[in-house]
């Protein structure tokens, strides 16, 4: 979206505000990003204030698109152009003035970085604590040389494992991966690496033109043969009889007869490594990439580090090792160091204990344990006195570190987690605890929903550090629709009424007590309302499917057991095994009962998977055969692209586009279906290419994208925008809402039914055009689940869904809880890892796993009707699950 300058107004146009330093207020006039209607609001400082409504109501836009978007702004025109360059800049916001701001800092929901070596240890900087530790007081091996902090990392060239690069896997492509059924032939694809189509069968004739046989099963030819069809690297090439028998291909050969062309071998391994080198086609990439696996390097044995760095111990473990460990484990194990309790000390250790102990110990307090001038400390003997010393003081504060983070709930996170397969909450909290140790005064921290994947024993301990932030002199803007959080709040800011333009006014601002008055309020009439007993009476459940002996992450031979045609919420702390079980666990041995592949692990990254495969143990016990279907709906993005959007993913444009193409001034001119489509070089404006926008570089400022100046954002070129459907264009239908087009499009059956669901399901404020890259996960989920709606239900498919409600307001969680019993109303089997103690409360069976996290956790702690698991003493989801039904 382009930056809007600002209209700064004059005192004249605008009441002049009262001193802002004087009454401690955040004053904004005249706020318009986005879908905000010249809103004016004071906010307190020194307060936790959270910024309430439905999704889409303009609540983000006035927090983070204006309050902290401005006090960015602020703080870079006080940088110099050279750095001002290196920061991702998030451009001006449409304001006329804001008063009283201090400094921001934004915690965001975001997914974990795409870079492979970025980690749990790397976000938190505890990876650099711990590689000062055992550079300046590890246990070296006799006549190792003292390493430096960097001789730790894996991000170095100094301390990167030579063989894996500092990754932890190799990545191999091996005969199993390639020829998964070895019963196969050549003919009948064995090869299941090999490209289809023409390709494949290209490589097919070449090798009977070699001479090898095709049609005999794989495991039957010889292994000399397996391997060089496989793995050879020569490139032969040989005529090629196209059409012909083994025996034609024979008899043309002795004859030397004219080929139908010559072809070119390459090696099945070579075919995949090529390709997934250098194909720019993502579909190709993600084909060829489920072949390559993962392995732990054989050098390093996953940990990452040179030979020299992996010699040197800490409390009997190298920092492989350590890291490996969880937070809660490493905390423990480095304890008794941090309480400076160590083994007996060597002799030599006990000579070192010099005249130089005091000013050692004084340096080693003020930090100056740096590289210059630190060498005598480096290179003392293990156990020394000076060692003693270091490894009391980083230990200690790591120790302090780990706390912060345990206190989060965060404990169970392994310290070399790399940040891509960490939920966005996760990250979220990581973040938070890394301020909260940053002991800042008078700063403003906006966060995004920082309960969003949080159960509510794990929301106290959110609370309290929010509450540490505020209490040290900070300021607290939070989006939030956790009814807890919105009580706790000091100061209410309600967005609405409505979502998209029906939003953007704020209806209320103050204490929390006073939104109950507010008529045009949904959240206030969640937020006050006593809880109530479900509507309805759990259904009741005879066929069950079930599972036994899974094995996946934290879960060890745990059985399991699902009501068929039910609504099952399952439950449980965060790392508690809720994802292993279902998304996981459950989702991988249905598929691989109804003959699914098994999806490639999605990475932004260039690698096809950061781990080795992961296969979960266990078997399907019974119930396998009533289901016919699984569709696993995830909030991994609907595309990667702007190109990619609501109505192209939904398919709805498709018929949009074909109304176009029948124009009467259409069919005239021979425009198609495709002319309508932004994505085809007829139809589509030539400047900008079909995005709507160019981008101008500004050098020091940031990267402003203006609309396209030819087609003014329309993506389409003159001819095409020509053509109109009742009135409007085909760039005046992508800028619609659901909800408006639900009006416009009030007579075409085929659009009304994906449209309807989108407006039930809670998303009618989002544009049809909308590109994915702007939607959050929660909506690309809740756009999966509509897509799938709209196909005819059959019963007898089971759904899975992991918190569907993140990022929803409680109106709009009726909405698609509406949505979800209809699908069990129909035959089909609902289960959701859910959070929300209200969609639990209205569930026909619970799972509470637990009862902790990580290895503390995955078991099943309770399971039964809801009445029934809030009465279980053992369940830590119990007491909220009791509170939630009154």
């Amino acid at each position: 979206m382009a930056a809007k300058t600002p209209d700064r107004k004059t005192s004249a146009s605008r009441p002049s505000p009262r001193s802002a330093q004087s009454d401690a207020f955040v004053r904004v006039r005249g706020a318009r990003e986005h879908n905000l209607k010249d809103v004016d609001v004071d906010l307190p400082r020194d307060a936790l204030v959270a910024f309430s409504g439905v999704s889409g109501s303009g609540k983000s836009s006035l927090a983070f698109g204006t309050l902290y978007a401005e006090a960015q702004r602020r703080y870079l025109e006080s940088l110099s152009p050279y750095a001002r360059r290196l920061i991702d800049q998030v451009g001006v916001p449409d304001v006329d003035a804001i008063e009283g701001l201090p400094p921001a800092v934004a915690l965001q929901q975001q997914r974990g970085s795409p870079n492979v070596r970025s980690t749990v240890g790397s976000v938190t900087t505890l990876s650099s604590l711990l590689r000062m530790l055992y550079s300046r007081a590890g246990h070296y091996p006799p006549r190792q040389p003292m390493l430096y902090a960097e001789d730790f990392s894996p991000n170095t060239p100094q301390g990167a494992c030579p063989h894996c690069h500092g990754l932890g896997h190799v990545y191999e492509v091996t005969e199993r991966s390639m020829v998964p059924d070895p019963s196969l032939s050549i003919r009948e694809r064995a090869i299941a690496s090999w490209p289809p189509a023409w390709h494949g069968q290209n490589l097919r004739d070449i090798l009977v033109t070699l001479g090898y046989d095709i049609d005999k099963p794989w495991r039957e030819l010889p292994k000399k043969d397996r391997d060089w069809i496989l793995y050879t690297e020569e490139q032969p090439v040989a005529p090629v009889y196209a059409g012909f028998t083994p025996a034609e291909t024979r008899a043309a050969l002795r004859r030397k007869a004219e080929p139908s062309y010559m072809g070119t071998y390459m090696g099945a391994r070579k075919y995949v490594l090529h390709t997934f080198a250098t194909t720019q086609s993502a579909q190709m990439k993600k084909r060829v990439a489920r072949f390559m696996t993962g392995a732990p390097c054989p050098q390093c044995d996953g940990r990452r580090l040179k030979p020299e760095a992996l010699s040197v111990t800490f409390a009997g473990l190298d920092i492989g090792r350590l890291s490996q460990l969880s937070l809660d484990r490493i905390a423990e194990t480095l304890a008794p160091a941090a309480q400076g309790r160590f083994e007996a000390a060597s002799d030599s250790a006990t000579r070192s204990r010099a005249a130089g102990r005091r000013d050692i110990a004084k340096r080693v307090a003020a930090g100056g344990l740096a590289h210059t001038g630190s060498s005598d400390v480096r290179r003392t003997p293990n156990l020394s006195e000076e060692k003693r010393i270091a490894a009391q003081r980083i230990a200690h504060d790591l120790v302090e570190r780990i706390g912060t983070l345990q206190a989060l709930g965060l404990g169970y996170l392994a310290l070399d987690r790399t940040t891509p397969t960490l939920s966005p909450g996760e990250l979220q909290r990581l973040r938070l605890a890394t301020q909260v140790r940053s002991n800042l005064f008078g700063v403003v921290y906006v966060l995004d929903e920082p309960t969003a994947g949080l159960h509510p024993a794990d929301g106290e301990a959110l609370h309290d550090a929010l509450n540490q932030l505020k209490s040290a002199g900070n300021t607290l803007f939070v989006v939030e629709h956790d009814l807890d959080t919105l009580r706790r709040a000091d100061w209410i800011v309600d967005v609405g009424p409505g979502a998209g333009e029906l939003g953007g006014q704020v209806l209320y601002s103050g204490p929390p007590q006073g939104l109950g008055a507010v008529a045009g309020s949904h959240t206030g009439r969640y937020l006050f309302a006593p809880p109530a007993a479900s509507a309805r009476a759990p259904r009741a459940v005879s066929d069950w499917l079930e599972l036994r002996g899974i094995r996946r992450n934290n879960l060890h031979d745990l059985d399991a057991r699902f009501p068929l045609r039910a609504f099952t919420a399952v439950t449980g702390v965060s790392g508690s095994g809720k994802s292993s079980l279902v998304s996981q666990a459950l989702v991988d041995l249905v598929g691989a009962h109804l003959g699914h592949e098994p999806a490639p692990e999605e990475n932004e990254g260039e690698l096809p998977s950061l781990s080795p495969v992961v296969v979960t143990g266990g078997r399907l016990h019974a119930g396998a055969e009533s289901i016919r279907r699984l569709v696993n709906v995830d909030q991994k993005p609907i595309g990667r692209t702007p190109r990619s959007n609501l109505a192209t993913y939904t398919g709805l444009f498709d018929h949009v586009r074909k109304l176009f193409a029948g124009t009467a001034l259409a069919r005239a001119r021979r425009y198609g279906a495709g002319r309508f489509s932004f994505n085809v070089a007829q139809g589509r404006c030539d400047t900008c290419e079909g995005e709507g926008f160019v981008q101008v570089e500004l050098l020091f400022m940031p990267t402003v994208y203006a609309p396209c100046p030819t087609c003014h954002g329309r993506r389409y070129n003159d001819k095409t925008l020509e053509v109109q459907w009742n009135g409007r264009d085909i760039a005046e239908v992508l800028a619609m809402t659901v909800d408006e087009a639900l009006a416009f499009f009030a007579d075409e059956a085929a659009l009304q039914r994906p449209l309807a669901l989108l407006h039930d399901i809670g998303l009618g404020y989002l544009r049809l055009g909308q590109p994915a890259t702007e939607l959050s996960g929660g909506e690309a989920q809740r756009i999966k689940l509509a897509t799938e709606l709209q196909r005819r239900q059959r019963g007898d498919t089971l759904y899975v869904l992991d918190e569907p409600t993140t990022g929803l307001h409680p109106a709009d969680v009726d909405k698609l809880m509406a949505q979800l019993h209809g699908l069990v109303d129909d035959g089909n089997t609902v289960i959701v890892v859910e959070h929300e103690m209200r969609v639990v409360a209205d569930s026909d069976w619970v799972i509470d796993v637990g009862p902790g996290a990580g290895q503390e956790g995955g078991r099943i702690v309770a399971a039964g009707p809801p009445a029934q698991v809030a009465r279980a003493k053992a369940s830590r989801t119990a007491p909220y699950l009791r509170a939630a039904m009154g």
